[in-house]
């Protein structure tokens, strides 16, 4: 399996119900959303489809993570 790495990203908080409600309609984590939505932008724009699952899985993680502190820092 790949190393997991911590990321953050900042977002609005607009783009974060956005996405969220996507999620929700999707019956999914944000994290798990956001995971599938970046693998299926970068293999549109190019990027190799080697490894998918493991790196699926490890991006995956750290979404999760990532949208947690976010939702965190953006409650207060």
């Amino acid at each position: 399996m790949a190393a997991k790495r911590r990321v953050s990203f900042s977002i609005d908080e607009f783009s974060l119900e956005l996405l969220q409600a996507a999620a929700d309609r999707a019956g999914k984590p944000l994290s798990a959303w956001l995971a599938k939505a970046a693998i299926s932008e970068a293999v549109r724009q190019g990027a190799p489809r080697e490894n998918t699952w493991d790196e699926a899985a490890a991006i995956a993680d750290d979404a999760e993570l990532a949208a947690s502190e976010a939702m965190m820092r953006a409650s207060g």
